[in-house]
Parts: structure tokens; C-alpha cells; sequence
């Protein structure tokens, strides 16, 4: 009895331990730090915020964030906005990159906030609450007229599509989808940057399309003069 008493006080002082460590992340990378521009998309009440990439640090990654979010006019400016992009202080990705849940504070833009978007709310706080997808450009691949496009389920039918951006000349295109159907995340297009257009065809027998975001001029293939 006196064994079985020790072997379980033991066990527990085990199990108690493990609860008690703390997983130690290594050094944030100073790299990543600077203002870090996303745009606002919506699915019934929640909002999404995509990380506005580029091909060189800080900006090289693709996000997907949900966000917490109990402001009913952030939600409706969100909704009823073609396009909503967020200025956010300068903040370390790389924390977002980990998938910490973080308050940021950001300036709320109508339009593109470096293209001469709308100022609509300053500094608001904005709790990113999980991450849904991320990917860095250490893998991309060469431009091409192959595209692929990664799937994040946010419930039994409706999924988001995203491009995996190549090598310049390339392009950044999310959309929505209700699934009534099977659908194709790898096809072939007229160029390596077709129009909008096009792409929402290869889509079109999948169900119901909302188009979230599009984007060719961040990257354009630079030429040396």
C-alpha cells in the first residue's frame, strides 16, 4: 500500500511539473520588425485580416488572422467596403509568424493606406486571435503559368483560396468560396499574371465566389536598367 501511495505522489509530482514548464521561443528576429500593412476581409460576423507581402524582409510571408473582434463598426465598415487595409504600428511578425495571440494598434483605411486610401479610424486596437495560415517565400518557386492555390476551411463549406506567389512576375489573389463542389487549386492560365477575371473562372464550378483580395503591382518583375 505504502509503494502505490509513493509511485502515485510520484506521478503526480511528475505530471505537476510538466504543467509548470514553460516552453522557452528563441530570440525574436529583429528583422522582422516594421510596419506591417494587412487587409480586412469579412465572413458573416468575423473578420480576417491578410498580410500585405513583398518579396524582401520584413514583408516576405503570407498570413491569414482571425480576429476577436466585438466592435459592431469596424465589422459594418469592414462589410460594406470594397477594399479595407490597416496601418498598423511598427510590431515584430515574426510574433504573428508563431501564431501568438497579440493587440496591435493600426490606423483603419477606405482603400489602399500608401495609395492614397481614406483615413476612416485611428489607432484602434485590434486583437489577432488565431492564426490560420503562413507561409514564407523560402520555397518560392520561378514564375510560371502553373499556379497553385493553398485552402483554409473556416467551416464545413465555405473555404478561402490563396495563391502561392511565385517569382516576379507574379500575383496575390484571395477569394472565398461556398463549396457545392470539388475544386481545382492547381490549373494552368494564359500568363503568369492573367487578369482577375480568368482566375475567377477557373473557380466558377465550384460554388459561390466572393472575391477578397487582388494584387499585381507589388510584384512585377523590377527591370535592371
Amino acid at each position: 500500500m505504502k509503494k502505490l501511495l509513493f509511485s502515485t505522489l510520484f506521478l503526480l509530482s511528475l505530471v505537476s511539473f510538466a504543467e509548470d514548464e514553460v516552453i522557452e521561443l528563441p530570440p525574436l528576429d529583429p528583422a522582422y520588425m516594421g510596419i506591417h500593412g494587412m487587409v480586412l476581409v469579412t465572413q458573416g460576423s468575423s473578420i480576417y485580416a491578410s498580410h500585405l507581402p513583398l518579396y524582401k524582409k520584413p514583408h516576405n510571408v503570407q498570413l491569414l488572422y482571425k480576429l476577436d473582434n466585438n466592435d459592431l463598426a469596424v465589422l459594418q465598415t469592414v462589410r460594406d467596403g470594397q477594399f479595407i487595409t490597416i496601418k498598423p504600428k511598427p510590431f515584430n511578425l515574426q510574433r504573428l509568424m508563431r501564431g501568438e495571440r497579440m493587440i496591435i494598434q493600426a490606423d483603419l483605411y477606405a482603400g489602399h493606406f500608401e495609395r492614397g486610401g481614406m483615413l476612416v479610424y485611428e489607432n484602434i486596437s485590434l486583437s489577432f486571435d488565431k492564426q490560420l495560415y503562413v507561409r514564407n517565400f523560402d520555397d518560392i518557386k520561378p514564375s510560371s503559368t502553373k499556379q497553385e492555390y493553398d485552402v483554409v476551411s473556416l467551416r464545413e463549406n465555405y473555404k478561402i483560396y490563396i495563391h502561392r506567389i511565385q517569382q516576379a512576375p507574379s500575383f496575390d489573389h484571395i477569394l472565398g468560396i461556398d463549396l457545392e463542389a470539388s475544386c481545382l487549386g492547381r490549373f494552368t492560365t494564359s500568363s503568369p499574371v492573367p487578369k482577375e477575371i480568368e482566375l475567377q473562372y477557373k473557380f466558377l464550378n465550384c460554388g459561390t465566389i466572393k472575391p477578397l483580395y487582388f494584387e499585381t503591382e507589388d510584384f512585377k518583375l523590377v527591370k535592371v536598367q
